[in-house]
């Protein structure tokens, strides 16, 4: 097939290469414009256009793509669109000009899931699973029917950038298992349930406040979700330190956590009740937690040990 790519960040990338060494042409690719990063504000590249320029493929990168982009793709006469975390909506005049119209390259389990952030909010919500789905586009945002999916069970120490690694891998191969079935006119077009859907909205930096009040089962898949942007955060002596990594008191010895416990129970929730094992213990609503790696303004990420080599905790 003649291929119109459209994609941005590096979770794009892989699906694009997976394209470039198939079967099929990559015509063109399509990206938002550089952006403007540092001090200098020199424009830099999305990802998805370093790999078009290095593979001598043409690259679009229009402001509003709505606007007259329909015309401009129109010239490389594709015969389908592939859209992976473009960062645009797209008109109906776009969703119309290729044979096979536009189809999606999405990270969850549709209609699991919408929206901007399906990694993290699965990995905050506790599922069981998740994967990429492949959806036939239409106007909405991620309701058009689904293709096919490729499930991923979750091992439960997924991070919000480990899961990502993951299932951007996975896209290729599902793209051009899709590829294959809509060619042969074998690709079923599933509605979806709208009564299962979810919405995973935009990742705030404002999100990643810890919030002691939770259960620390709660506050571990936060923190694992939003590593390593935008990063969890709390406080301690009126300066942000931010928190990488936690566990649980089943990921503990027993002994530190006893003494952890025992040292908790005239605490309130949000307090630090002990540095028994080395590890940062906090009250939470349903007993402690600990915070097992973190990072103090000015200092690089360090494991709890080694922190407290440097900071004395006053109980």
């Amino acid at each position: 097939m003649n291929i119109i790519y459209m994609g941005t960040p590096d979770f794009a990338v892989p699906t694009l290469e997976t394209l470039i060494n198939s079967e099929h042409t990559v015509s063109l690719v399509v990206t938002q414009p550089d952006k403007a990063k540092g001090r200098s504000k020199r424009l830099v590249p999305s990802p998805v256009k370093e790999v078009a320029i290095r593979e001598n493929i043409p690259v679009y990168q229009p402001d509003k793509i709505r606007e007259g982009g329909a015309d401009y793709l129109s010239k490389f006469k594709p015969d389908i669109i592939v859209v992976a975390a473009f960062g645009q909506i797209l008109s109906k005049d776009i969703l119309d000009l290729p044979k096979y119209g536009c189809i999606n390259v999405h990270a969850s389990l549709l209609p699991a899931w919408r929206g901007a952030a399906p990694i993290q909010w699965s990995i905050i919500n506790g599922d069981s699973e998740t994967g990429i789905t492949i959806m036939q586009m239409n106007e909405g945002l991620d309701t058009g029917d689904i293709i096919l999916k490729e499930v991923y069970k979750m091992t439960g120490k997924e991070t919000g950038g480990s899961l990502f690694d993951t299932l951007s891998g996975m896209g290729g191969e599902a793209t051009l298992k899709a590829l294959e079935l809509i060619e042969k006119g074998q690709a079923e077009r599933i509605p979806q349930a709208e009564s299962t859907t979810s919405y995973a909205s935009m990742l705030k930096k404002e999100m990643g406040e810890l919030n002691f009040n939770k259960t620390g089962a709660e506050i571990e898949r936060l923190v694992r979700a939003l590593y390593p942007w935008p990063g969890t955060y709390t406080y301690l002596d009126d300066k942000i330190l931010k928190v990488h990594e936690v566990k649980l008191t089943s990921d503990v010895e027993e002994r530190f956590v006893n003494e952890a416990i025992a040292a908790s129970e005239k605490k309130k929730i949000g307090e630090y009740v002990s540095t028994a094992g080395e590890y940062i213990w906090v009250k939470t609503s349903d007993g402690i937690i600990a915070l097992s790696k973190v990072q103090i303004a000015g200092k690089k990420s360090m494991s709890s040990e080694e922190f407290l080599r440097g900071h004395r905790l006053e109980f």
